[in-house]
């Protein structure tokens, strides 16, 4: 099996070769960029399987590099960046990020979340997926095709986004403990100590909230969260 080809980009060279020393240990192929022009060339003439960028990098920005990527290629894209405001983070999802990470981080965690978007792409290759159509109040989420519907108009969610309300949706009623969602959707094997669903949630929410004020993932506290159907 060929090694996965991953891409960093950041100005900090520590921070480079400190997440480079992680993941060669995992068994992945790695090269490192210290400005964002420098990885967008490399990538122009050879595409990596994922790409970890910084924001603030010097010739162009982690925004404008994650812009230009997704203008030729749905590679997955991991932003790790100080910005860690809500703003900041929306700002890199939306703009083509599939995960955002704020620093300091563990290296550890940053490898469970590489490893689950991988594990999420095979599942996904896979036919047990074909033709599932799930929809609730407005929302229509067909996961063949990775498309979302609110009132026939698209919204634009990453993939692991889809993934995370596809999956609530699809167990509508019921109590789904964050352990549950970061073993099916995330596909971390072992208990981690992350905030990935709060933060994904939260994000969910803003999205919907712009769109559809009828559907709400309500918080369950210390346990996770749940969809009702209430129609």
């Amino acid at each position: 099996m060929n090694k996965k080809l991953i891409y960093i980009a950041d100005d900090e060279i520590n921070i480079c070769n400190i997440i480079k020393s992680f993941l060669v240990k995992e068994g992945f192929n790695v090269e490192i960029f210290t400005d964002g022009l420098s990885i967008l060339e490399a990538f122009n003439e050879k595409q990596a399987d994922m790409l970890i960028l910084d924001i603030m990098m010097p010739e162009i920005d982690g925004y404008a590099l994650c812009s230009l990527i997704r203008l030729k290629s749905c590679v997955p894209i991991i932003i790790v960046s100080a910005k860690d405001t809500e703003p900041d983070k929306i700002a890199g999802l939306k703009l083509g990020g599939d995960d955002y990470l704020t620093k300091p981080f563990s290296p550890l965690e940053l490898i469970a979340r590489i490893n689950s978007i991988f594990r999420r792409m095979e599942l996904d290759k896979s036919p047990v997926h074909n033709n599932q159509i799930v929809n609730i109040s407005d929302i229509s989420i067909n996961f063949d095709t990775k498309q979302v519907h609110v009132n026939g108009d698209p919204l634009n969610l990453t993939v692991m986004e889809l993934s995370l309300l596809y999956y609530l949706i699809k167990n509508k009623n019921r109590a789904v403990s964050r352990s549950e969602l970061l073993d099916k959707v995330w596909g971390f094997e072992n208990k981690v100590e992350t905030r990935a669903t709060d933060d994904m949630i939260k994000r969910i929410r803003k999205k919907l909230s712009d769109v559809c004020s009828k559907l709400k993932i309500d918080t369950i506290w210390g346990f996770g969260f749940t969809i009702k159907d209430e129609e």
